[in-house]
Formats: C-alpha cells, structure tokens, sequence
C-alpha cells in the first residue's frame, strides 16, 4: 500500500508539473509570439507603400538581331519627390521602364544614373508638376548584424507583392567578379527572381539593403547594403554614374587562401597586377610589389573580404590628380606618384547591322579583358551573330575583332555604322566586301555577302 501510494503521489505531482509548465509556456510564448507579429507588421507597415513593381522593355541584341523582351523586378522609393531605387540589371539596355506603386497607381520612370559595378541604380518617376508627395521608405545608416531578423520584399514571379522573412546569415560575404566595391549580406529570407531591386527591412522599417541576388529555390541569398549604398548614391543623383577613379590595380590578399598563397606581412596589400594603359603600369607597378600607403593613409587587405573597401577607397580620389603611393619592392622601399584617371563605362556601346546579320560591339577592358589584349587600344568585335544571316554564311564568328572593311578601319561603332549606310546606299550594284578581323591573334580575311536580306524573308 504504502509503494502504491508513493507512485500515485509521484504521478500527481509529475502530471500537475508538466501542466504548470504548459500554462506557464503558454502564458509567456504566446504575447511574445503576438509582440513579434506586432513587429513585424509595423515593419512591413513603414516600407510596404514605398515598395514598387518594376516593368521593363529592353533592348535585345543577343542573336543578331534588333529585338525587345520584357523583364520585372522591385524597386523601393526613398524620397517623397519620386527617387527610386532598384538593381541595375533590372534596367539594363531598357527602353521602356513603367513602375506599380502600392496604391495601384503607375508611372514611366527615367534613369537618373546607374553603376554596373555596384549593381544599383537610381530612377526617377515622371508624375505630373504638383502632385502628392510619395511615400518614402528610410535607408539606414547602420550596419546589421549576423542573427539579425531582416524582410525582403519585392514583387518576385512579376506576381503580388510579397515579404518573406529570415535572419542575417553573414554580413561581409565576398563574390569574386561580383561586385568590386561591394561585400554582401547573405541571408535566408526567400529572394527569387523578380525580387531583385527589392528592399531588406530591418525590424525597425528601415531599409538595409538592397536585395540582387537569390536563386529560383530561394535557400540563400544577396543583398547590397544600405551603408554601400548610400555612399554612391550623391553621385548617381549628381554624375549619372557612380565616378569612380581608375588607377588600373589588380590586388592579391596577404593571405590568399584560394591560390594557396600567404605572404609573410601584416600590412599592405600584394598587386598581382597592372590592366593595360594603365596609370599604374605606365607608373611601374611590378607583380608581387606590397603597396603600404595611399596617400599617407595606411592600407592593409589581409583576406578577400577587405578588398572592396580599399577598392572604394580608390576610387574617390580627383581624376587626374597625382596621389603618393608608398611600397615595398623587396626589401626596398619604394614611393610613386600616380594620376588615376576617370574609369568611365565599363560596358561598351552596341549596335545591330541587320542587312550583314551581327550584332557589333565596343570593346570595353573591363566587360571584355580578353579582347582588349588583343586591341589595347580599343576596338569592336562581333558580339552576336544571326544563324541564317548573311554574317554567319561569310564566316564571322563571335567575338571576332573587326580590324577593317572594304579597306576602311574600323575603330568605333560609328565607323561601322557609316561603312554600313555606304554599303547599303550601294545596293544592288555592290553587295559584297572584304573584312578584315582578328580571331585570338591570327588575322583573317573574309568576303561578305549581303545581297539577300535574310531579315525581309524571315518577316514574309
């Protein structure tokens, strides 16, 4: 009796424990669960009006042909006048931009400037004289940190508007060939095509970033901090573009784990080296030289994440204007003057010749640096070809460099352009000539054909 008694008290007492509990959980749980919802609404509440649908016609040269398609993505307004912000590659070669406000209200939208690089870009809504001030979403001055809970919103699929939530995964993640001037935040909130230009919201309603890359399952994904971009933005505003100098480095990190490569410093970064024409090469910059100083502020690069921020650093020295640059050479060290120069595009101008069926393209050595080794001093080259066109029948290929045609060099799209409006003003009595290109350094000669146009029979 006495056994029995004591399992039947201890029973009691286990099931009148685990029912305290499951009040007590209850109890605590459930406002801290309602709080946060709370939070999260007045969160979405601050950034969800200035949230935009961004609806774009562009240009479409890939096949040699001149073409259009359409594309989406978001964009977020952050000044009552009509600024927006969204991704550059969302407004890449467009001619067309409409953008949805919250409201249901639409407007076009002009490109006030943009920057490849840094892939932002800063847009304008055209709305008639006196209308309504926007509502405006805060970009925030602050950095986040990892486990921080952040919103992405957008308009992903070009469907609704939608937000999804997560935590800060990494707030310095580096993508090579990605971004120059920028460290990312990755994060798990689900980014998928269409959200790209789409702010991330801190739980404050502030904007943090600006969100570019994900991927269709929307595991992890990328996002542009607010604090790189409010650095560049001044100059979209002022320049069109984001004015970057130009001194032509190509950096290596003091440790560089990738190439299995650790240099015996604690200071300086390693210039692996020099772009053709560059300032620093015309200055002397040799491989394997330790840069220490820029003028007279010292510079390290431990790792690859500490390359972006001596990038940006760089780039906003005055044009033209000679900035000390201290180094090591060995053991010896080493001082240069060096005038950087205005980086100006890094994608160059491109152009459809129907009638010859290419698609013609400025070499640009930071869009193409295999190209522009073979043409240092610039050039153009074949970007696209036409499967059926008159191009393709002759023998061009893509991304042959055009050194001259019909005896006339070829320097600049213009000169393409006005040796194809003589060519073409000479039809039928000459409809052919010589071409002269560059294919990975062997000269070629070819004879274009462009009697038919295979554009007029593919539209009958």
């Amino acid at each position: 009796m006495n056994t029995q008694e004591t399992e039947k008290t201890k029973m009691k007492k286990t099931m009148t424990l685990s029912l305290a509990c499951a009040l007590l959980t209850a109890g605590c749980l459930g406002p801290r669960q309602s709080d946060f919802r709370d939070v999260v609404l007045q969160a979405k509440a601050k950034v969800f009006p200035a949230l935009v649908y961004v609806r774009v016609v562009c240009k479409d040269l890939d096949d040699g042909k001149d073409g259009k398609h359409t594309a989406s993505g978001s964009g977020v307004v952050i000044s009552k006048e009509g600024e927006l912000l969204t991704n550059h590659h969302v407004i890449d070669k467009a001619v067309e931009i409409r953008c949805l406000l919250s409201d249901g209200t639409s407007y076009d939208a002009k490109v006030v400037g943009s920057d490849k690089d840094m892939d932002v870009a800063l847009l304008r809504l055209v709305r008639p004289e006196g209308a309504a001030d926007l509502p405006a979403a805060e970009l925030s001055p602050d950095s986040v940190k990892v486990g921080d809970v952040v919103l992405a919103m957008g308009a992903p699929w070009g469907l609704a508007r939608s937000v999804t939530m997560g935590i800060v995964s990494c707030t310095d993640r580096y993508l090579e060939k990605c971004g120059q001037y920028t460290l990312w935040y990755q994060t798990d909130a689900a980014i998928s095509p269409g959200n790209s230009g789409g702010p991330l919201v801190d739980t404050h309603g502030r904007v943090v970033g600006l969100n570019a890359r994900g991927n269709t399952s929307g595991a992890q994904a990328f996002t542009i901090p607010s604090t790189t971009i409010l650095e560049v933005v001044p100059f979209l505003r002022e320049k069109g573009n984001a004015n970057w100098s130009w001194f032509g480095f190509q950096f290596q990190p003091l440790h560089d784990f990738n190439r299995n490569t650790y240099f015996p410093f604690t200071n300086g970064v390693i210039v692996a080296g020099t772009d053709i024409g560059s300032p620093a090469r015309k200055a002397g910059f040799k491989a394997n030289d330790r840069i220490v100083a820029v003028d007279g502020r010292q510079v390290t690069a431990l790792n690859y994440e500490d390359m972006p921020a001596l990038e940006r650093m760089l780039g906003r020295f005055p044009f033209e204007k000679s900035v000390k640059i201290d180094y090591m050479r060995g053991g010896e060290a080493l001082t240069a003057n060096v005038a950087p120069r205005e980086k100006g595009k890094v994608e160059g101008e491109e152009k459809v010749f129907s009638r010859w069926g290419f698609t013609a393209k400025e070499i640009n050595r930071f869009n193409e640096p295999d190209l522009a080794f073979f043409a240092p001093s610039g050039g153009v080259y074949v970007a696209a070809t036409s499967w059926e066109g008159n191009a393709a029948s002759s023998g061009l290929r893509r991304r042959d460099i055009i050194r001259s045609m019909d005896g006339t060099k070829v320097e600049t799209i213009e000169d393409l352009d006005a040796i194809y409006k003589k060519a073409l003003d000479g039809l039928p009595a000459k409809s052919k000539m010589d071409v002269t290109v560059d294919r990975r350094g062997r000269e070629l000669h070819f004879v274009l054909k462009y009697l038919e146009d295979t554009e007029k029979d593919d539209l009958e």
